[in-house]
């Protein structure tokens, strides 16, 4: 396997406008692409740095580049990628590039080869960013033909904006992400309200590590972990006081982790979501191998771009299709 090629590229993707939530806003998706050339064959990944996690690009593509001899000497496997480096961005996209590449030279598609079921079209949430109530109606009017909405929340005033999303949107299904926003108070005095707007679930709504206030408070609504849970071994603490996790790629650092904090949730009796970082088809395709087992499916960032990948998946309203082999797996 010494004939191995590694490729590390940084990229940008505009926004359709901007995308904002509780910590900040932004215009492009901001990604680093591997590429993993062996026998005429193209194996790809890609992840999405987060400053909440400490991740920069320029860290991330370093880090994949500290690797690039054991990669290209053909030493480094998933397996002892999973040793090498910590869950997060530099992984998950070396880990979802050597998923496609063995699936690339062997023919065998990345489902099978990871013992789930193919892949079928899937239901995806469509977020709508944070802003006043009037702006977020108005864009859950343009989108009220989606049957599932994500509100990004802030704090006060976020059941105003619940109200306003859901006169305009009254037969949509409704989650809300308040990214670490909410104090325990909020928790409390929102949960009924929402519940009556017919919110189906609350994520993150206090700041990782405060998240044993939530063991003694009673929910109106279930609350599922995002930042609070990365991968497997951060599951037992977030266990006691959600319903749901929030499995992103890029926090636990490939699908490989995924696939097995996915049946350590399964096994715990706690609920997946399936999410993502704002990136391109190329992040959501590892991802959609998970969609069959997921209650809330939320990889809608290619349409949240101004453009995505060609090929990319294809999404036909807020359906959205397996991806092609060309993109990945």
């Amino acid at each position: 396997m010494n004939d191995r090629r590694l490729v590390v590229r940084e990229e940008e993707w505009p926004i359709e406008g901007a995308f904002t939530i509780s910590r900040n806003s932004k215009t492009a998706a901001e990604v680093i692409v591997v590429e993993i050339h062996q026998d005429g064959q193209r194996g790809r990944g890609e992840c999405v740095p987060y400053r909440r996690y400490g991740e920069t690009r320029e860290g991330t593509a370093g880090r994949i580049e500290a690797l690039r001899d054991e990669i290209e000497n053909g030493t480094l496997g998933r397996p002892a990628l999973q040793r090498r480096l910590e869950p997060g961005a530099a992984r998950n996209a070396l880990d979802c590039a050597l998923w496609d590449l063995e699936a690339k030279l062997s023919g065998i598609p990345a489902w099978c080869l990871a013992g789930v079921a193919e892949p079928e079209p899937v239901t995806t949430a469509f977020t709508i960013g944070l802003d006043e109530p009037e702006a977020m109606a108005e864009s859950a009017t343009e989108n009220g033909h989606r049957p599932l909405l994500k509100l990004k929340l802030g704090g006060d005033g976020d059941i105003l904006r619940v109200r306003a999303v859901r006169e305009a949107a009254p037969d949509a299904t409704l989650i809300v992400d308040a990214n670490e926003a909410w104090t325990p108070l909020m928790f409390s005095e929102y949960g009924g309200e929402l519940a009556e707007l017919g919110v189906e679930l609350v994520e993150q709504p206090v700041p990782a590590g405060s998240d044993g206030v939530l063991r003694g408070l009673e929910r109106a609504v279930p609350v599922c972990a995002d930042e609070s849970v990365h991968d497997t071994s951060t599951l037992a603490d977030v266990a006691l006081c959600y319903d749901f996790v929030n499995i992103k790629l890029d926090k636990t650092g490939g699908l490989t982790e995924a696939l097995r904090l996915a049946d350590a949730a399964r096994s715990a009796g706690i609920g997946i979501m399936l999410g993502c970082m704002v990136g391109t088809s190329l992040s959501m395709a590892p991802a959609t191998l998970l969609g069959s087992i997921a209650r809330f499916v939320d990889l809608d960032g290619p349409l949240l771009l101004a453009q995505d990948r060609d090929p990319g998946i294809r999404y036909v309203g807020s359906t959205m299709h397996p991806p092609p082999p060309e993109l990945w797996g």
